[in-house]
């Protein structure tokens, strides 16, 4: 049976280490990015890595509600049955509320918040149907524990958990699985040019292997979040 995987923002980070991963168990992947080469390098590569798998994308910008509708259209044209849905797609901008741009909520809402939004709404209906499936939020330790010049970001991704925990409650009768992740500072490209080691930071293959343990649960269990930090703590 082919089983497909729906993670948005896969070509980078947690995104692509979570396409990876799938990918090598058997799923096939449908994804999105803003950078089409981007999206065609992934496709390449796990076509070649991994050549059971086939990689299904659109470019969107899933901070565009009329991107975010396209891309939807897209997957649902596809006519699969979308078994998991990881919704990674997200943007940090540092500021303090008081400081920041007029913009910048409304942006992160867009970005952190609508996108997973409407990308659970149109596909929990196919999986409450069916009465299987299984939807990751990715969140943030942000979600949790406030921080200066977190400002937005922070507000975005508390909205995001409390998304999540409604979902859950609204599926779980149907036999459809909702997870929040909340991980930490995880090596990725929103901490570029930081001066800290490498080993500071969690793997982004870690949150993806904690996903795919989650996803394996019995059909009498859910992990409904996981929280994930550095081994030395937040920075």
């Amino acid at each position: 049976m082919q089983r497909y995987i729906l993670v948005t923002g896969g070509t980078k980070g947690i995104g692509r280490a979570v396409a990876e991963l799938f990918a090598k168990e058997g799923f096939h992947i449908i994804t999105c990015s803003r950078n089409e080469n981007d999206l065609q390098k992934l496709k390449l590569e796990i076509e070649q890595a991994y050549t059971f798998s086939k990689v299904l994308y659109q470019e969107a910008d899933l901070s565009d509600r009329k991107s975010l509708e396209k891309f939807i259209k897209y997957v649902q044209d596809l006519n699969v049955q979308v078994d998991v849905v990881v919704n990674n797609s997200g943007l940090f901008i540092s500021g303090k509320i008081t400081e920041e741009d007029d913009e910048a909520l409304p942006f992160m809402i867009n970005t952190n918040l609508y996108s997973a939004y409407y990308i659970s709404k149109a596909f929990a209906k196919q999986m409450i149907k069916r009465r299987s499936g299984h939807i990751f939020n990715l969140c943030s330790t942000a979600s949790i524990t406030p921080y200066i010049n977190g400002g937005s970001y922070c507000i975005s991704k508390y909205a995001l958990y409390g998304m999540t925990k409604v979902l859950r409650e609204e599926t779980k009768e149907h036999n459809v699985k909702v997870t929040a992740i909340l991980p930490g500072a995880t090596l990725t490209a929103s901490w570029e040019g930081v001066d800290l080691p490498a080993e500071r930071f969690m793997k982004s293959e870690d949150v993806a292997s904690a996903i795919w343990g989650a996803y394996n649960m019995s059909a009498n269990s859910v992990v409904e979040e996981i929280l994930i930090r550095p081994q030395l703590g937040d920075i």
